[in-house]
């Protein structure tokens, strides 16, 4: 399903979901159609070095699920339960073949596949906290070869999602309410810009 939107309105609404609608399933074509977004966005020194690793089976997905940090600010909540989970994975892998690829080329890919999901509909989690070798074992791959450096999940939302204006020093974690609204404090533009 197509989201209609400007480019800022698209960038407001890609917030970080972690409940998803586990019942709305990815397919591989749709999850490779986002990676392939990462194959035009700008590389240094156009190194290309970042291979991924598609996941969107149920088997598959529990497995990576079971190797992820879920909310660092949340120390209550152990992740999403089973029919709030996502449909799909992305793993994104730097390959011994062509060197570690800059951290400014993972940041610009990922961006670009949140944004592309969020497009269509969908919704997307960064996650850092992972464990990688796991996650290597599960896709059956050579550990010698690849390495995790991030892993991003993806499905339809479930949770509303609200930024809030906050000032320097006010308290950046988010957090939930009592109706369980998933709160992101953002310093507002004013104090963004310095000059």
């Amino acid at each position: 399903m197509e989201v209609a939107m400007n480019f800022k309105e698209l960038v407001i609404s890609n917030r970080t979901c972690r409940r998803y609608d586990s019942s709305k399933k990815i397919s591989r074509e749709e999850m490779i159609d986002l990676v392939e977004l990462a194959r035009f966005t700008p590389s240094g020194i156009n190194k290309q070095g970042l291979r991924f690793a598609v996941v969107c089976d149920d088997e598959t997905n529990a497995k990576v699920y079971d190797n992820l940090g879920w909310a660092g600010y949340l120390k209550e909540w152990p992740g999403p339960i089973e029919s709030e989970r996502p449909t799909g994975y992305i793993v994104f892998l730097t390959d011994e073949e062509y060197g570690k690829p800059m951290a400014e080329d993972v940041g610009i890919c990922s961006q670009t596949i949140s944004l592309g999901a969020r497009a269509e509909g969908m919704a997307a989690c960064i996650f850092k906290s992972f464990k990688g070798e796991p996650i290597i074992d599960i896709l059956g791959l050579e550990k010698e070869r690849y390495k995790v450096i991030l892993v991003m999940s993806i499905g339809y939302p479930v949770e509303e999602v609200v930024v809030d204006d906050i000032k320097p020093g006010d308290d950046i974690k988010y957090y939930r309410d009592e109706k369980q609204v998933h709160h992101v404090p953002k310093i507002v533009l004013e104090d963004l810009i310095v000059k």
